[in-house]
This record gives structure tokens, sequence and C-alpha cells, in this order.
């Protein structure tokens, strides 16, 4: 397949919309709407939802940006300190808007008449598995973050970069996102999760656990990662996993603790 779609979308003036800015603008609002529709089916009211999407974007997006300028170009961006605000250029890192949401909702929370820090983590994690799905898909328009080059049919050529044919792997992880979407919306409706911060679990586990194994399949994002078996990316993803592994024991003895006071 050979891919050369200009990764800018549309030009009015000076103003620009690109294909991954579409894309994550979308997964924002279909995560928002999502979310919507989980606080009406938990009896909450909404429209607390609009203060929430502020804390949500900015520690996404400022999360985002810092781990890409510390971890994966610290040399220059140490050098050029202010070119870190320059955030219109490009350069996001996914472990970092992971992070900064993290951090966001925790200093959401803390207000009196809030929903606890768990139980809207395992909300926003769903909203947020969806959002990236559509993030990585912007990533397949921009021509960025592309794979390692492949024989098989799967093979797309970027244009854009060269003529060698590479594995999408924007769409394996877009795919991977997509899946474990429907995962965790099973186990949210069918509430086969009854303790809060198992589908946070869930979703650190399977979502960190996806992103390590898709990193062996993707050009090195860091200059300094050419030789390493271990990218930046797999390094970043390992303690998601483990505070996704640590969540889910902690709900699973909640489970068996509050079975046996039943008995």
């Amino acid at each position: 397949m050979l891919w050369n779609i200009d990764p800018i979308l549309v030009t009015l003036g000076p103003l620009t919309l690109s294909w991954y800015g579409l894309f994550f603008a979308s997964g924002f609002l279909v995560g928002h709407h999502l979310m919507q529709w989980m606080y009406r089916r938990d009896g909450r009211d909404p429209a607390e939802l609009d203060r929430l999407l502020w804390f949500v974007l900015a520690g996404t997006l400022i999360g985002m940006r810092l781990v890409h300028c510390l971890f994966y170009d610290p040399q220059y961006f140490l050098s050029h300190p202010l070119e870190i605000l320059m955030i219109w250029r490009g350069g996001y890192a996914s472990h970092g808007g992971a992070a900064g949401l993290l951090l966001a909702v925790f200093l959401y929370c803390r207000a009196e008449g809030r929903p606890s820090y768990l139980w809207l983590l395992d909300r926003l994690a769903i909203a947020a598995v969806i959002a990236g799905a559509f993030i990585r898909i912007g990533n397949f328009f921009n021509s960025e973050i592309v794979g390692t080059p492949t024989d098989s049919a799967l093979g797309v050529v970027f244009q854009q970069i060269d003529s060698i044919p590479r594995h999408p792997v924007q769409l394996y992880e877009a795919a991977a996102y997509f899946a474990i979407f429907i995962t965790m919306m099973w186990l949210y409706r069918s509430k086969r999760v009854s303790s809060d911060g198992a589908l946070t679990g869930w979703y650190l586990t399977l979502v960190f656990s996806s992103r390590f194994a898709l990193e062996f399949f993707k050009t090195p994002q860091a200059a300094f990662e050419s030789g390493n078996a271990i990218s930046v990316g797999q390094y970043l993803s390992v303690p998601f996993v483990i505070a996704g592994g640590i969540l889910l024991l902690r709900t699973r003895q909640t489970r068996i603790v509050a079975a046996k006071s039943d008995q």
C-alpha cells in the first residue's frame, strides 16, 4: 500500500488544520460524550464534566509535551528550554499524557462533592483508550511513528518518508486500543468489576502491555535509542503495567474480603 496523504487537511489564511489535530480533537470529543453517557447511567450530573474537561486537557497536553522533551530529546530541550512551550511544533509522548491525566484527576477530585479518585479514573480509562485509538490513526495520517521495514502484505510505503514498506504500527496500536475499549465497555456494562480501581487496573495493564509489545515494530523515536534492546517507550511502559497489576491485586483482595464478610 502506498501512503502519501498530506498531513495538512486544510489551510485557512494563517490557520492550518492537520489530520492529526482533527483526530486528536475527535478522540477527546468522543471520550467526552462517552463520559456524559456514563455519568447519566451512574446517576451523576453530566454538567460536572465541563470543569473536568479542562483539567483533563491541560494535564494530558502538559504531560505529553514534558515527557517527550525530557525523555526523548533531553539534550536538545534542556539546551533550549523555551522551545518546550512551543507545543504547536509537535512532539508528544502518550506516557506523559497518561501521567498528566492521573495528576490532573487527582487535583480535580480534591474539591468537596466530587467523585472519588478511583471511581472517576475507572470511567476516564474507558474514554482515554478510545481517544488513544483516534490519536494513533492521526499518527498514521501524519506519517509519523512509523514501523520497521517488512516484506509482509501488511507493509505500507510512507512516501512522505521513504520508499521502504513498513509495518503500519500506528494502525496495529489503534486496533489494540479498540479491542481494549470493547473489553472495558463489556466489563463496565456487565458489572463484572465492582471495586473502584479495577477498570483503571485493566486499562494500565492492557494498554501499556500492548504498547510494550508493539514498540518492537517501531523505528527508534529518540536518537540515542538505536542499537538498544529496549526502547524509551518500553522503559516508560513498565511502571504503568506494574501499577495496573497492583490495582488489580488490590481490587481482587477487596472482593475476597467483601465475600468473606457476607458469609
